[in-house]
């Protein structure tokens, strides 16, 4: 691993308590892939999301920032909403949190939301362990929460879920309460603002709700949504 020096306002972690290199937390860095398992195997990262993208100069991310209330609160919101449209409307899906994919040798992430929408619901696997996308099929849907990684999650990230043939990677930009939905085809992404996968759910329905929740409880806005989709 190329060894970056450290400034003062970088997170700086050690691998483990043999005398390792620091490792440069909360950007990209050049890596191997397994420089990178050894990452996700380390105890230290159990709670830190990892990423990784051979066909990118920097390789791997590794995220140890904490995640604050409203980066929580958006999260629970944009589940709760899209889990009450499918189950009024009838779309089969299954959502994970915070779940890890690897391609072994090529990819891996950890995205805050992701979804197995459609036929592909089915297929969704359940098990303790990282999935496997070499068994299994990857999830149709994405979803990051940006708090303080706009910039990166719509940039690197955004062209890693493209390269894993992701069908809709959407952004939610918390400070500025919005939503940035991309259908990906073709290893390439457009705006989009209703979704395709969950047929006739309005990008704006969305962005409505996040924005009620600034001044409403969850338990309000999951009112509003029943009767909006009603």
């Amino acid at each position: 691993m190329t060894v970056i020096a450290p400034s003062p306002s970088k997170k700086i972690v050690e691998l483990d308590h043999q005398e390792l290199s620091p490792l440069v937390t909360d950007e990209w860095v050049t890596a191997t892939w397994q420089e990178f398992v050894e990452v996700l195997e380390n105890p230290t990262y159990a709670d830190a999301r990892c990423y990784y993208d051979i066909n990118q100069i920097k390789q791997m991310r590794i995220e140890v920032m904490p995640v604050g209330s409203a980066h929580a609160d958006d999260n629970t919101v944009v589940i709760f909403a899209i889990s009450l449209y499918c189950t009024l409307v009838g779309i089969p899906a299954r959502g994970l949190t915070n779940c890890s994919y690897i391609k072994t040798g090529v990819k891996g992430c950890q995205p805050d939301i992701s979804y197995y929408v459609g036929d592909r619901a089915a297929f969704a696997p359940r098990s303790n362990s990282i999935v496997n996308l070499d068994e299994f099929v990857a999830p149709n849907l994405v979803i990051e929460i940006s708090s303080s990684t706009i910039g990166d999650d719509l940039g690197k990230k955004r062209l890693l879920y493209e390269q894993m043939g992701i069908s809709e990677y959407w952004v939610i930009d918390v400070q500025e309460v919005k939503i940035i939905a991309l259908e990906m085809r073709d290893r390439g992404s457009w705006q989009i603002t209703e979704s395709k996968l969950l047929t006739g759910l309005a990008i704006a329905t969305l962005e409505e709700a996040l924005q009620l929740s600034r001044e409403k409880s969850q338990s309000e806005v999951g009112a509003w949504l029943l009767q909006k989709y009603s």
